[in-house]
């Protein structure tokens, strides 16, 4: 039966994946941006509308998205057998630092909601290349499957 279902679950991973890591690299550079402000009451109605719009970004698109990714993603892993490979297991532990930096992320936005962010735009700004370099190393694990 999943076999026929395969090519979709594969397909509904791939259109998750993609919603996740737009978030994954959206939601840092909104915090470029919040943390560009300048301190004061004149800065009050753009720190409002950049906290509705990290938490929007958290709550209903990375958060379902990473759900999805992952359950779909061990669906596959597991109908496949291809969880026994290397670059798979590679794989495995690239998408659970990316996890670990979405937890991440998401404890900044509560720190953002609450007025208690401490760190400039500089650290928002190299912080936004970290998910992208991993989706680079996963995004070659998948397509070339080097033997590891």
């Amino acid at each position: 039966m999943l076999d026929n279902l395969y090519p979709w679950i594969k397909a509904f991973h791939v259109v998750a994946v993609i919603a996740w890591m737009a978030g994954m690299l959206y939601l840092p550079r909104l915090f470029v941006y919040h943390a560009s402000l300048p301190p004061g009451p004149g800065s009050a109605a753009q720190a409002a509308t950049f906290k509705v719009m990290e938490r929007r970004l958290l709550k209903a698109i990375m958060n379902p998205a990473l759900i999805v990714t992952w359950v779909l993603g061990l669906t596959l892993a597991w109908t496949s057998g291809a969880y026994v490979t290397g670059w798979l297991q590679a794989k495995f532990a690239l998408v659970l630092a990316m996890t670990g930096i979405h937890g991440w992320l998401a404890r900044m936005v509560k720190d953002f909601a609450a007025d208690r962010n401490s760190r400039g735009h500089k650290f928002y700004r190299v912080l936004n290349e970290v998910p992208t370099l991993l989706m680079i190393v996963i995004v070659v694990l998948v397509v070339v499957k080097p033997g590891l």
